[in-house]
């Protein structure tokens, strides 16, 4: 559901429906407290605390953050070698309009570049696929909340996917279908962590995963969702959206 919430945002542009830059800031500020929370307050401290628990000694503390940064170090390689297109909540696809007077090459063009961008996306996507279904296999209560703040910040880059295939072919279908590929590589992530890792997970490697994964989700809130927020809306509305995101974290982990 988290992967294929780039679909809400392909509908959006084939039904022509406009999403403002406020609801984007908004929603990609949120996105980021909730991940931000969650990794600083029970993620990578579950994943310390497995490791010491089990194995014992101060050196596993030290291996617990030093597997956190390598979390970062991975997803920041993912960023330099296969980068973007373009930043995937850019939002100068907003207002949902094609160029005028598109010609066959440009239309060709703009096919090519939707296709790129949405198989990027998917290479982008896939370790978010495995920070969310690690988080929810430790524990529900963090799962839903994860899972929903992917999900706010996946509609951007199904608009990002959909609109320049849609103005390059003319047809809805091949909009929404390659936006919604492009959001498969959540649960396709999500499917290799648990036919090719879980059949070996050890308490050793359930705690290493998780502290690895507290670093993926925290590298994308520092340098996708913060960064978009603060460019497409007021400073300070992206500021509390990111601690109204914290708050609601904090709550569900007491409530649900």
């Amino acid at each position: 559901l988290a992967g294929l919430s780039t679909c809400i945002g392909a509908i959006a542009v084939v039904m022509k429906k406009n999403i403002s830059d406020t609801y984007l800031s908004i929603s990609l500020a949120f996105s980021a407290g909730v991940m931000i929370f969650v990794s600083f307050n029970e993620i990578l401290p579950e994943g310390k605390s497995i490791m010491i628990e089990h194995y014992g000694g101060d050196k596993w503390m030290l291996i617990a953050y030093g597997l956190f940064f390598l979390g970062i170090i991975l997803t920041a390689l993912i960023d330099k070698f296969v980068p973007l297109p373009s930043n995937p909540h850019e939002l100068a696809y907003t207002h949902l309009q094609c160029p005028i007077d598109v010609d066959e090459i440009r239309k060709n063009k703009l096919t090519r570049m939707g296709l790129f961008t949405a198989f990027v996306i998917m290479l982008h996507n896939f370790p978010e696929g495995i920070a969310t279904f690690m988080t929810s296999m430790n524990d529900i209560r963090m799962g839903v909340p994860i899972a929903l703040a992917v999900a706010l910040h996946n509609i951007p880059e199904g608009i990002v996917v959909s609109v320049p295939i849609y103005c390059g072919t003319g047809s809805k279908w091949q909009a929404f279908k390659f936006a919604a590929i492009s959001g498969l590589a959540e649960p396709l992530g999500a499917l290799v962590t648990y036919l090719i890792l879980m059949p070996y997970f050890s308490d050793l490697m359930y705690g290493a995963v998780m502290s690895i994964v507290a670093g993926i989700m925290v590298y994308i809130a520092f340098d996708e969702l913060l960064p978009a927020a603060q460019e497409y809306g007021e400073h300070h509305i992206a500021i509390w959206s990111l601690i109204a995101g914290m708050l609601v974290m904090a709550l569900s982990l007491v409530i649900i």
